[in-house]
C-alpha cells in the first residue's frame, strides 16, 4: 500500500542527486575565463540547461521509469530556480513570470540541441553560440569546443546504465577539451 509513497520519494530524490550532479558539473571552472562561457547568471543558468539537457537525452531512451525520472529531474531543476529567484529578493508576483521566462528558454535550448544532435555537423555549435553566445561570431571556436563536449558527453551518457540513473548517479568525463 506504502510502496508507491516511497517509490516516488525515492525517484525524486534520484531526481534531485541527477540534478546536483548537472549543477557541480556547470560550475567546473574549465567552462568560463579561456572556454569563453560568460561567468554571469545567465551563463551559469546556460550551462545547467546544458547538463540537465545532457542528462534529459539519455533518459528519453529509456522507457516509463526513465521519463518519469526526467520529468522529476525538470521539476527538481525549477523547483531549485524558484528558490534561487526568492533568495535573490525576487518577490511572488515576480517568481512566477520569471520562472515561465526560464521555462521558455530552458524548452528552446533544449529543442536547439536536439535538433543540432539530430542534424550533426555544425549544427550543434550552431546552437551552442546562438544561445550560450548570443551569437556573438568570436565565439565561434569555443562553440565549436563545447558542441564537442556536448557529444562526448553524449558518448559517455549512453555508456552509463539507466539504473544508475535511477538511483542518482550519473558521472559526466571531465571537460579537459573544452
Amino acid at each position: 500500500m506504502f510502496r508507491h509513497l516511497f517509490e516516488g520519494s525515492r525517484g525524486r530524490r534520484a531526481a534531485e542527486a541527477l540534478y546536483g550532479s548537472a549543477v557541480a558539473q556547470a560550475r567546473l571552472a574549465d567552462f568560463y575565463g579561456e572556454s569563453g562561457v560568460p561567468d554571469t547568471v545567465d551563463g551559469r543558468f546556460d550551462m545547467i540547461v546544458l547538463h540537465v539537457f545532457l542528462v534529459l537525452h539519455r533518459l528519453k531512451e529509456g522507457d516509463a521509469k526513465t521519463a518519469d525520472t526526467a520529468q522529476a529531474l525538470f521539476d527538481a531543476m525549477f523547483a531549485d530556480m524558484d528558490r534561487g529567484l526568492r533568495e535573490m529578493g525576487a518577490g511572488d508576483l515576480g517568481v512566477g513570470r520569471r520562472v515561465k521566462v526560464m521555462a521558455k528558454a530552458f524548452y528552446g535550448r533544449v529543442a536547439a540541441y536536439e535538433r543540432g544532435l539530430a542534424e550533426g555537423g555544425d549544427a550543434l555549435a550552431a546552437a551552442v553560440l546562438r544561445n550560450i553566445f548570443r551569437g556573438d561570431p568570436a565565439k565561434d571556436a569555443a562553440a565549436s569546443r563545447l558542441a564537442s563536449y556536448m557529444y562526448g558527453q553524449v558518448t559517455a551518457l549512453e555508456r552509463q546504465p539507466f539504473d544508475a540513473l535511477l538511483e542518482g548517479r550519473v558521472v559526466f568525463a571531465e571537460p579537459m577539451s573544452v
